[in-house]
């Protein structure tokens, strides 16, 4: 049950800096314009805007990252202004980052007593902290060896520890910056239970999060940012996805999934009887020319193995697959990009983009040997095919020489959508398109995949999110341990329930 309002963040506005680290002021320039926030005691609030709406400036804010330049925040009853991270902590505010900032090396205990450990001036006494660390992790329900090194976790359980990491500071108020991102959905329904844990023993949740799909399930209020500024406040059980797309963008979601591409019946690809592993029950399926043919499942179900035994860069145990009608004879990444099929990686950031590499080297990276078929780079053309993409597709940058790893999350996944569109594909497989960006950055991924599937392209798109799956697909075959469990085609079967219903 929700208590009194613990936290109030009023009138706060953070300014760009010049070179000499004076504001420059002008309402332009801000990065937040005049926000408000509160949190109540044992409420998980939701904090949602697009990439750049000020939710992660807001929250630096609070956690004493930086500091506002207008505006008052007061805590428990008492106004503050943190200087530094450790003030923030002190005062029972608790930080779990998207990026988990845990030492692999170190065991779960070690992790947990990071900079705070027990025992002499010498040598720490590892027995206690492990004793400790295992109350610790009782508390909220779990029992993971403290002795174990945290590298040998899984990603969730990385993210318990990170967790109660928070908690053991005797934390009052959690943030959590997207929590779910990596995280499977038995693993995410694990979390919410967490969740649930910590409110009961009176501990708040700031939550931010682009998946809308978990907003009602957790949520007990959500505020809106949009370009710096406070837009509004719903409580959730006014919640719609309608409602909260328009407050965020300004259009509602039914807008975000008009499409204009009309499919043939010339099969592109073709799967028959493929096996992904030796385990598992053979599978079939096709993709007509001007087509977007949705694959939907849980995390595990062989999606993603799927996609990458097409594209060839795993192996698969029987089964055929044709491309435009021919038997493919050896499947590998190089072998399918000659032909016309790509496949865009669900993990941008490893598999997808170099990240220390400017953007012309990210988006030429694939079509090199098509560009430039003699043994030399022309730089000049490369920079001008670059420049190309760049305004076809949007993607806001300062120039082409940017590094890949200084864009945001939507502008980065066009990055690496953009280099398989100056291959000229035929077929595309997108696995997790728009997994972490928000959702104007959708919009504008879907506007490019109708505009794809509209000049002719061939779409196998791979989607954990439904809405996407059902607004953007023509087909859709559901996945189950490594294999088709439903196909369907009429769209009147495109609902969540029907879906999840092969699934399990």
């Amino acid at each position: 049950m929700m208590g009194n309002t613990i936290l109030k963040m009023e009138h706060i506005s953070k300014y760009i800096f010049d070179a000499y680290g004076k504001p420059i002021r002008g309402s332009d320039v801000k990065i937040l314009d005049d926000v408000q926030f509160d949190v109540r005691e044992a409420e998980v609030h939701i904090l949602v805007g697009e990439n750049g709406a000020g939710k992660s400036t807001l929250m630096k804010i609070l956690g004493g990252i930086i500091s506002q330049d207008e505006g008052t925040v007061e805590l428990f009853g008492k106004q503050v202004c943190f200087t530094n991270p450790k003030e923030s902590q002190e005062m029972g505010i608790g930080f779990v980052h998207q990026e988990l900032n845990l030492c692999a090396n170190l065991t779960v205990a070690q992790n947990l007593f990071l900079g705070r450990e027990t025992g002499g001036r010498i040598l720490t006494n590892t027995k206690e902290m492990a004793a400790k660390s295992t109350e610790m992790l009782a508390k909220l329900g779990f029992s993971i060896n403290p002795n174990t090194l945290v590298r040998d976790l899984s990603t969730a359980q990385q993210q318990i520890i990170e967790i109660v990491k928070a908690v053991s500071y005797d934390s009052r108020i959690i943030i959590m910056d997207e929590p779910t991102a990596c995280l499977t959905q038995k693993e995410i329904d694990h979390l919410f239970e967490i969740i649930r844990t910590m409110q009961k023993q009176g501990i708040s949740v700031i939550y931010i999060s682009h998946r809308f799909e978990e907003l009602k399930e957790i949520g007990d209020r959500l505020t809106v940012l949009r370009d710096g500024k406070y837009v509004g406040t719903i409580e959730m059980e006014d919640f719609s996805y309608d409602k909260v797309i328009h407050m965020m963008v300004g259009r509602t979601l039914g807008e975000m999934y008009k499409c204009a591409h009309v499919s043939s019946d010339e099969v592109v690809l073709e799967i028959r009887d493929l096996k992904i592993d030796d385990n598992t029950e053979p599978l079939s399926l096709k993709v007509h020319k001007g087509e977007v043919v949705g694959i939907g499942g849980l995390v595990g179900s062989g999606r993603t193995e799927l996609a990458k035994s097409i594209f060839g860069v795993r192996r698969f145990y029987g089964g055929q697959i044709l491309y435009k009608g021919e038997a493919v004879a050896r499947s590998s990444p190089s072998n399918m990009i000659r032909r016309g099929l790509v496949y865009l990686t669900e993990d941008r950031k490893v598999e997808g983009l170099v990240l220390p590499m400017d953007l012309v080297c990210n988006t030429t990276l694939a079509s090199l040997m098509r560009l430039f078929p003699g043994t030399r780079i022309n730089r000049r053309r490369e920079g001008e095919v670059t420049e190309e993409t760049i305004d076809s597709l949007n993607i806001a940058c300062s120039s082409r020489y940017q590094l890949a790893n200084t864009l945001s999350g939507g502008n980065q996944q066009k990055v690496s959508l953009a280099k398989w569109l100056i291959c000229k594909p035929d077929v595309l497989i997108l696995d997790e398109p728009t997994r972490g960006i928000d959702v104007n950055a959708k919009s504008e991924i879907y506007k490019i995949i109708d505009k794809l599937a509209s000049s002719g392209a061939a779409i196998l798109m791979i989607s954990s999110e439904m809405p996407e799956l059902i607004g953007m697909s023509d087909r859709i075959y559901v996945m189950r341990r490594g294999t088709i469990s439903a196909s369907l085609t009429e769209r009147a079967d495109f609902t969540q329930e029907k879906i999840l219903s092969y699934t399990v």
